[in-house]
């Protein structure tokens, strides 16, 4: 039953929400350099949307890419043209999606358990860690997250709601509008992320209806004007951008969606238990909530389940999407977390009653946090002093990082010593109150160690050829193809020896361009008369720059990579 709550505290909480997550996760946000591959790809392609006015084909350094639909890298280029090229603007994309997405889980829980759950839940995946850390970090998994369980919260409000009554004007029928959200989002987590931005949560619906037997409430569902809307929104660019490029079919969806979910064509398999260690982690400081959580929901166990089968659906989402990851041959952590909000809700639902409580009843997640906090704590102190534990760590980095990594391990012991003993003393709220400060904290102080985490990439060689190359020079990438370095130099650049993620199988104009050479090509280039420029890793020059028959200026040097050039 949810809560009596006077209608006007729904903007007031809003707007509370907004700022403190304004606040909270745009931070420092433009603070350090995209990293690469990953930021540097997602900020690109969006960058030569805008260069190129085409914004049906992806391309990533000119050459057509097409692992992903276009939704994320359409708001991307949108926040590009609204606050130009920087760091802050791209990731204002993911930022904005999982502020929708907090929003969201506070609006369904509030309508589902009351505004105390609504809060809870909210304030619960809004400081989850992995939802932090991807709030800020330039990949799809955080909009595929957020569209997904829109849509899934769209069918769960949906279902709740009475059929319209035969004296009541349907269209203006507040179920129709839950579906039509469904469709809605559906659509466009299907722009995010392709076929699976349906077919999952498709799954999942299916699932609770069958196993909990509630199709009675399924109808009416629109179905017939919910396709339309759907294909109004998802169709139109599957069918321009097949239209446009005859490879498209067979990598986006043959490959991309059946071989890489089916076998280890993407060389990223994992264990089945893959997943369990980046949920608990991913979920502190709040993991030691999340049996007690399920538990409340599955009172009354299987027996009770046609009565609670609206907490069985959270449970239904959570565990079939981990199920379906699980079992898949690419694996990689951001893909769990359209879990989360199922999660948050399940904790949030039984927080909310639980702080009247006490310590009797949070004990237990608190003990948890402590222990957690503690663990933590030691195993950042380890790291900066003992960098041989943490692979690729050097000396310098770890000396770099020892100020932060001290700090938060001070955050985190003085969080999980204070949280249960003012719990003890009876201040529950207190105590609920310092778990939150204590992530908001180590998250802030994290922003400042972030630029010396990420390996180094070609931001400041970038402005240098920004700066200094002409339109007529040539820009080469030697033996690798850095992703950050076309989005700072805002330019695209050929490339040596070296394929990586270009897709040029899909491409035939960029195959055939000349941009992309091997070694002996690269050779003849540089002797002859115009300006050519290259960009290599240290580690990838030593035998090119002892041929005695190949002459080259340094132009510039970052801690891993040389910009050399056949002109001075």
């Amino acid at each position: 039953m949810s809560e009596p709550i006077p209608s006007s505290s729904w903007p007031r909480d809003l707007l509370l929400l907004v700022l403190a997550l304004g606040a909270f996760y745009g931070f420092r946000l433009g603070s350090y350099p995209l990293a690469n591959p990953d930021e540097g790809r997602n900020a690109e392609i969006p960058r030569e949307m805008v260069a190129s006015g085409d914004w049906v084909t992806p391309r990533l350094d000119g050459v057509n890419y097409f692992e992903k639909p276009p939704l994320v890298y359409w708001t991307v280029a949108g926040c590009l043209k609204l606050f130009g090229p920087s760091e802050w603007s791209v990731r204002a994309a993911p930022l904005l999606f999982a502020l929708g997405g907090v929003l969201f889980t506070y609006a369904a829980t509030r309508r589902i358990a009351g505004r105390s759950a609504g809060l809870a839940a909210a304030l619960v995946l809004a400081t989850s860690l992995l939802y932090y850390v991807l709030a800020r970090f330039l990949i799809l998994d955080m909009a595929v997250a957020v569209l997904m369980s829109a849509t899934l919260f769209c069918f769960i409000l949906g279902v709740r709601e009475p059929p319209p009554a035969a004296n009541t004007n349907a269209w203006t029928a507040r179920r129709r509008w839950w579906f039509y959200g469904l469709y809605a989002s559906a659509a466009l987590a299907t722009l995010a992320k392709g076929l699976m931005g349906f077919l999952v949560t498709g799954a999942v619906m299916f699932l609770w209806l069958l196993i909990f037997r509630q199709w009675k409430r399924l109808r009416p569902f629109y179905l017939p004007t919910g396709v339309l809307l759907f294909l109004a929104i998802a169709a139109p660019w599957h069918l321009l951008v097949a239209a446009r490029n005859p490879t498209w079919f067979h990598r986006y969806v043959v490959y991309e969606h059946l071989e890489r979910f089916l076998t280890s064509a993407a060389s990223r398999a994992g264990p089945w238990w893959y997943f369990i260690p980046i949920i608990l982690a991913g979920l502190f400081p709040w993991s030691g909530f999340l049996l007690a959580g399920v538990r409340r929901a599955l009172r009354g166990g299987w027996t009770e389940r046609d009565k609670n089968a609206d907490s069985w659906f959270f449970v239904t989402w959570a565990g079939f999407i981990f199920l379906f990851f699980s079992v898949s041959h690419s694996k990689l952590p951001g893909y769990i977390l359209p879990v989360f909000p199922a999660l948050a809700v399940l904790i949030g639902r039984w927080l909310a009653p639980s702080l009247a409580e006490g310590w009797v009843r949070l004990r237990g997640g608190l003990r948890v946090f402590g222990f957690a906090a503690g663990l933590l704590a030691v195993a950042l102190g380890a790291v900066v002093l003992r960098p041989a534990m943490i692979h690729g760590m050097s000396a310098a980095q770890a000396q770099a990082l020892q100020p932060a990594a001290f700090t938060l391990a001070a955050v985190l012991l003085l969080g999980g010593i204070l949280a249960p003993a003012l719990a003890r003393a009876g201040r529950a709220h207190a105590a609920l109150a310092t778990v939150a400060a204590t992530i908001v904290l180590f998250c802030g102080v994290l922003t400042f160690a972030a630029a010396n985490i990420q390996r180094p990439g070609t931001k400041d060689l970038a402005l240098f050829v920004q700066a200094h190359a002409g339109p007529a020079d040539r820009v080469l990438h030697y033996h690798e193809f850095f992703h950050d370095f076309t989005f700072y130099a805002g330019r695209v650049v050929d490339v040596v020896s070296f394929k990586g993620e270009l897709e040029l199988e899909e491409d035939a104009a960029a195959r055939t361009s000349g941009r992309f050479m091997d070694d002996p090509a690269f050779r003849r280039l540089w002797r002859q008369p115009g300006r050519v420029l290259a960009v290599a890793r240290k580690t990838d020059t030593p035998e090119l720059f002892a041929d005695p028959a190949f002459t080259y200026h340094l132009l510039a040097q970052s801690e891993d990579h040389y910009l050399f050039s056949n002109k001075p």
